[in-house]
């Protein structure tokens, strides 16, 4: 039905019958306009009020026929329907009315029931035309933004419609005569041609209720495009296949581009991976060389800083990444579509696996030799933080490294060597490269063992804490005890730390574990007290990871443990790494100085072995650094040892930090260590780690002397 505010122009040059119609239509909800002649009805027509004209044929000066032929040079029957309104028996008349385009007649006298019925008829076929026009409209829009190619067979004919768009994107021109869809297969990928065709037969015949299949077709002579066909078909009554209507879109970039980074993803990297390896095939100097890359540490900036931020590090990773590609080198680009066939087979591409994975390809001459001095450079761009949401944080690369060496190297197994080495890289620290060799293969199965074990551990109580003291250098005595995670494996005994922990904490699993780590440690303590009074003058080390420090209620889950033990805040010194306080420095300070607010102690472990420097660890309301025995053992002589450890401990007491050395062994070294003034140490000198029922003999006096007597035989593990 026609909207009642449509407005009709009534055109009569007798008033009383203009007037008497006017009020008739008013009454039935129309809008309505009047005109005396014919010159008014068209300046009406010229302001673009008027829906329908019912127009009178017989008028003095310009006749009804004059002013239908001038409504016609601007407007449709469609856009403008006029109802002419003519004497009974003017037939003639009337036919020529119909010719010059008018829409439908009355006669008078007018019936009014009946000029009503038809005046509605003609507004609803209007406004079913301006409906289908505004819809051809939209979708001619919705195809031409989407960017789609549109392609319609029919099988009775045998004829097709393929739009520009579609011969754009199979690299025709538009003037191209395209004669079935041959034109179509013709482009096809080899690989492709086959399963498009039988996912298409398969639609036709019904066995699917719409078409969609994604492959690749030829847009020039030496390229490649990923492109998505989508079809539905029309039936007959029988249920057969008439014609197949459907569009095609070229989706490249998202096929073979990152959409975060706009690296190359895995689809062209492994495309190019392999054509690498079939050059190589072909010419045995030829190397190629994959580099895997994972961030460390990206966990946690996710968890503190949230997905944004860790988007926003990936892009910048990307882009630093990039920047240590020499110029000379060819970094694929999606829009990089007209390198030639050397280029392709020589230099590097940068490509995103997902995730905060990267990978490296190098193809050329020699290239296993040079991709550790690659390496180097990417290790190199990651020794400056990262501003990231208003945070200065800082990440290292793990870097895995695999070479092609023979003709049966597939892309998947160099990638799978590479990804091994990585993990080899992984475990031994932050910031390392490591090269594939057979023997990592065994690894890897180890490790993926050790990750199911160590799910089940924690239930089947299997971890141990054992400890090793911090004694002071003048008395011998005991000033720490430092709270040391043990495995006890059902069947593999005493599993090695560095197996485990880099488990844990990828896993996440270190969360529970760390708190499980401080409720022991506070048990120990209590039992301890009881055992010997001298033990309540000793502090206990317990190490947090960067993985606790971005928990968010860290602070208040710790105290609560602390309290319903009933152990002193003032007794628990949480440990951290230099290089977790440096992932989020912000983050961690506001956490450290939350846990120092409640009593706890607070020290960097292992200092010298991650980013900062002790002027930058001031920041942090630290107790205490442990120097990490490595970096005394970089120094070249001993006089340089001395000068570097005398600089550290001066430094740390003009910042009021108390300096432990950690791993001293011999006497001369201790001896050494207290010349310079060094207050506190760690080692096997004094003792090694050992089970908890073995920690209260410590208390006694200066433990060297505790230590010869009570040497462990299982202590064999060093902190």
């Amino acid at each position: 039905m026609p909207q009642l505010s449509s407005t009709l122009l009534v055109v009569d040059d007798d008033d009383t019958n203009r007037n008497l119609l006017a009020r008739l239509f008013k009454a039935k909800g129309f809008t309505v306009s009047m005109a005396s002649s014919g010159a008014e009805a068209l300046e009406h027509v010229r302001a673009g009020r008027t829906d329908l004209v019912l127009l009178d044929m017989n008028m003095p000066g310009m006749t009804g026929f004059d002013v239908l032929k001038q409504i016609r040079t601007t407007h449709t029957p469609g856009a403008l329907p006029v109802v002419m309104v003519t004497g009974f028996g003017e037939s003639h008349d009337l036919v020529q009315a119909l010719e010059l385009g008018a829409n439908d007649y009355v006669t008078k006298p007018i019936d009014f029931p009946v000029v009503l019925a038809r005046i509605k008829t003609q507004l609803a076929r209007q406004q079913a035309e301006r409906a289908l026009k505004e819809s051809e409209e939209r979708y001619a829009l919705a195809v031409r933004g989407a960017n789609d190619g549109i392609w319609d067979w029919k099988f009775d004919t045998n004829e097709g419609y393929f739009s520009p768009r579609w011969r754009a994107v199979l690299g025709y021109d538009e003037q191209a005569l395209l004669t079935s869809l041959s034109s179509w297969y013709d482009r096809v990928h080899p690989n492709d041609l086959g399963p498009l065709k039988a996912a298409l037969e398969e639609h036709l015949v019904g066995s699917t209720t719409h078409f969609e299949y994604e492959h690749r077709v030829q847009s020039s002579p030496d390229s490649y495009r990923w492109v998505l066909a989508r079809a539905v078909a029309v039936r007959n009554a029988d249920g057969q296949a008439v014609r197949v209507a459907g569009s095609l879109t070229d989706i490249t970039e998202g096929k073979v581009a990152d959409a975060l980074t706009g690296l190359p993803n895995r689809v062209l990297l492994m495309d190019r991976l392999g054509r690498l390896i079939e050059h190589a095939k072909r010419h045995p100097a030829f190397q190629v060389v994959v580099m895997f890359l994972d961030l460390d540490r990206f966990k946690v900036i996710n968890d503190s800083l949230g997905h944004h931020a860790g988007d926003e590090m990936l892009v910048q990773a990307a882009r630093r990444l990039d920047g240590c590609l020499r110029s000379t080198d060819t970094v694929a680009r999606i829009a990089a579509d007209r390198t030639t066939r050397d280029d392709l087979m020589t230099g590097s591409t940068l490509g995103r696996m997902g995730g905060d994975e990267f990978v490296v390809v190098l193809g050329g001459l020699r290239q296993a030799e040079g991709a550790p001095k690659v390496a180097d450079r990417l290790h190199g761009a990651f020794s400056q933080g990262f501003r990231v949401k208003g945070h200065e944080v800082f990440v290292s690369l793990s870097i895995g490294i695999a070479a092609s060496t023979d003709g049966d190297t597939t892309p998947d197994d160099l990638l799978r060597e590479a990804d091994t080495a990585m993990y080899r890289a992984k475990g031994l620290g932050p910031s390392r490269t490591e090269i594939y060799s057979p023997d990592m293969r065994t690894e890897a199965r180890v490790r993926l063992q050790n990750d199911t074990d160590l799910r089940h551990a924690l239930g089947r109580n299997e971890f141990e804490l054992w400890y090793q003291p911090i004694v002071s250098l003048e008395s011998g005595k005991v000033n720490t005890v430092e709270a040391l995670l043990r495995w006890r494996h059902p069947t593999r005994g005493f599993v090695s730390t560095q197996q485990f922990i880099a488990t844990a904490e990828s896993t996440g699993l270190i969360i529970p574990v760390g708190y499980w780590v401080l409720e022991r440690a506070c048990v120990d303590l209590r039992r301890w007290e009881v055992v010997d009074p001298r033990s309540s003058e000793v502090f206990v080390g317990v190490n947090l990871s960067a993985k606790q420090l971005v928990v968010p209620d860290l602070v208040s889950r710790v105290e609560e443990i602390v309290d319903q033990a009933g152990v002193r805040p003032g007794r628990i010194e949480f440990e951290l790494t230099e290089s977790s306080v440096m992932v989020d420095p912000e983050l961690a300070q506001r956490q450290l100085e939350a846990l120092k607010r409640k009593g706890f102690r607070l020290s960097i472990d292992d200092f010298g072995t991650g980013h900062s420097s002790l002027s930058y660890v001031h920041r942090f309301p630290v107790d205490r650094i442990k120097v990490d025995r490595s970096f005394l053992l970089r120094a070249r002589t001993e006089h340089e040892t001395d000068v570097v450890m005398r600089a550290i401990i001066d430094l740390g007491m003009q910042l009021g930090l108390e300096v432990v050395a950690e791993g001293v062994e011999t006497d001369v070294e201790l001896a050494k260590l207290q010349a310079i003034g060094c207050k506190l140490g760690q080692g096997y000198l004094f003792a090694p780690p050992r089970a908890s029922d073995s920690v209260p003999p410590l208390f006694r006096g200066p433990v060297q002397a505790a230590f010869r007597e009570l040497l462990h035989p299982m202590a064999v593990e060093k902190s």
